[in-house]
């Protein structure tokens, strides 16, 4: 039986998300996408196939064009075959069918004015797979993908390019050996190619091709040109036994092939498909939800294209695929990014509102899609989304500045209501949970009245008999106007009994950072000059001031009652490497009550924003 030689689809992935720090497009530069390009640019017969995101070859393009220049001439002599996508590198299982469509076209559109060619296969971020993927990327002209060998064997199926079906459209998948990858990384090179080369032996014409996409091989002692370098030289030595090929010619010449249902997966059993990991990611699910919304609004333009077209634009931002999957530091923990994506659909809102023409409004809308109703305050600087659990504010947004201040990447929500022990000091008030209290977030307050007119809401939590203070029943009242959030408290006691409690509301605030060259408090008293705070206590103040030094808002926290409070940065650990991950602050106002029978307590807050 004759040896046919094995075939490799050798390709290579780079991607950056939106809104990260220069330095790390220079760090993905420097280890990752030139030491590759231009160890492969001197072994002219090792052929490649190439996806880097749009957000990173835009980059690329302006800071190291001559990287590009490289690219263009390794494509035109058919060394290298650029694979398409989505642009902002998507998450396209969870994305409206036009935003898949418009951002696998803006990048098409990219790489055919960039490199004179349209490409014929794509990439699909973390290999995050839904079956109804096929007809999108088949309309948009993609003949080809490639997902993970887990994925094959979830299928059923072998480690042989298929064919994957829905609504009479259809695309070949090829299989990524990701053992191969790995073993890249641990084992000597010519360990690998020798396993391969036995794998040649006995080999029929037409069994599957070996596709890999290693982000690093071995070589721990080398910088990445050295490490690449040598194992280009040791597979061009490999001729007598493999061959390199574009996967878009494979694709054209394959018959045969076996057809296959692949289940919703991702690229490893660690990583959950994005549906799931939306569910078990609050955050993720109210960016994802905020991106519908908006998609809705935009969908509601008429007669404008130009800023139907600038909406969209925006949107795709905030669609990259690390926010809906777990990438640490990169991903949904990392501060910069997530307020990344809420400028940019904030911006995408602001495009949506006619100049002159916008009413304000209070409305229901099911806005977390979770069957329930919540509560959208809209004004032309600020908007304010009420919910029934917590009865509290989960997403504020200033749209001058196009900034969330509740981006803090916990269960945020601002006036999430507390009734403490009354002899709690100020130096064990903590964020969240405290023993022998009542943690009013984590019930559901009722609809006591709408008043759309006045745009009013009143919610109401009755008495908890089971619960720490349960006599207590609470109602509180939000309303907005121009750049100023009220929220009106009263209390009653509803027992036999009196009852004495510290009253705390939580509010968090997302600012840019934490130092004072980001953010600064100032203690407000009447009949006093405003005092910094060199601690993060409050004595008997009248309210509190802060200074987003970034964004140059100013926000002013006012009570008609004076009260004490503390103030706390919120971190989320981040892992031995990343430490610890910066996310926002929480503001404690703390004030006391004493409560007879039916006796009732009143208060009244007002979070105010300027520039």
């Amino acid at each position: 039986m004759a040896d046919f030689k094995v075939t490799l689809i050798l390709g290579s992935h780079a991607h950056v998300p939106y809104g990260a720090d220069a330095s790390e497009f220079e760090r993905v530069y420097a280890h990752s996408l030139r030491p590759f390009v231009s160890s492969l640019y001197k072994f002219p017969k090792i052929q490649a196939a190439l996806h880097y995101s749009g957000v990173l070859l835009y980059w690329v393009e302006r800071s190291h064009p001559e990287l590009l220049m490289l690219l263009e001439d390794m494509v035109a002599r058919k060394q290298v075959e650029m694979l398409g996508g989505g642009f902002y590198e998507p998450m396209l299982p969870i994305i409206p069918s036009q935003d898949k469509i418009g951002q696998i076209e803006l990048l098409t559109t990219y790489i055919r004015k960039q490199f004179g060619k349209r490409p014929l296969g794509c990439w699909i971020p973390g290999f995050a797979w839904e079956h109804n993927l096929v007809s999108p990327l088949a309309s948009c002209g993609m003949g080809f993908t490639f997902l993970g060998e887990r994925q094959f064997k979830l299928a059923g199926g072998g480690m042989a390019p298929c064919i994957c079906e829905d609504q009479g459209k259809y695309l070949t998948i090829f299989p990524v050996s990701q053992s191969l990858e790995d073993a890249l990384v641990d084992k000597n090179i010519a360990d690998i190619l020798a396993a391969l080369r036995d794998v040649s032996r006995g080999r029929r014409e037409g069994e599957p091709v070996v596709s890999i996409f290693p982000e690093k091989i071995s070589g721990k002692d080398k910088s990445p040109d050295l490490s690449w370098n040598r194992f280009f030289e040791d597979l061009s030595r490999c001729e007598n036994f493999m061959e390199t090929a574009s996967p878009g010619k494979l694709f054209k010449n394959l018959k045969g092939l076996q057809r296959l249902y692949i289940p919703d997966s991702a690229d490893s059993a660690d990583q959950p498909p994005p549906r799931r990991f939306i569910i078990g990611n609050p955050e993720a699910g109210r960016i994802y939800s905020k991106m519908i919304f908006t998609n809705v609004l935009i969908s509601q333009l008429r007669g404008d294209k130009s800023r139907k077209i600038s909406a969209h634009n925006e949107l795709w931002k905030a669609q990259g695929s690390d926010l809906f999957r777990h990438t640490g530091k990169r991903g949904l923990h990392s501060h910069s990014l997530r307020n990344a994506a809420y400028s940019a659909l904030l911006e995408a809102e602001r495009v949506t509102r006619e100049k002159g023409k916008f009413v304000p409004s209070l409305v229901p809308f099911d806005f977390n899609m979770d069957g329930e109703g919540e509560w959208l305050f809209q004004e032309a600087k600020i908007n304010c989304y009420v919910r029934s659990l917590g009865g509290g504010i989960f997403e504020l947004d200033y749209l001058p500045k196009a900034w969330n201040y509740l981006n803090t990447c916990r269960d945020r929500i601002a006036f999430a209501d507390r009734l403490l022990p009354a002899a709690i000091v100020l130096d064990n008030l903590n964020p969240g949970v405290v023993n022998d209290a009542r943690m009013c977030r984590d019930e559901r307050y009722e609809l006591a009245d709408l008043d759309k007119v006045r745009r009013k809401l009143r919610l109401s939590l009755g008495a908890h008999s089971s619960a720490a203070f349960g006599s207590v029943e609470i109602e509180k009242a939000f309303m907005l106007k121009k750049d100023a959030v009220s929220t009106g408290y009263s209390l009653v006691n509803k027992g036999t009994e009196p009852v004495s409690f510290q009253f705390a509301p939580e509010i968090d605030l997302s600012l840019p950072g934490d130092g004072d060259a980001f953010a600064r408090f100032f203690a407000c008293k009447s009949g006093a000059e405003d005092a910094p705070l060199a601690r993060p206590f409050l004595h008997g103040a009248d309210g509190l001031k802060i200074h987003d030094i970034k964004n140059e808002v100013q926000i002013s926290l006012a009570a008609n009652r004076p009260f004490d409070g503390r103030i706390c940065p919120l971190y989320l650990p981040g892992g031995e490497a990343d430490g610890e991950l910066y996310q926002g602050f929480c503001v404690m106002p703390i004030m006391p009550v004493t409560l007879q029978p039916e006796e009732s307590w009143a208060a009244e807050f007002a979070l105010k924003f300027t520039h």
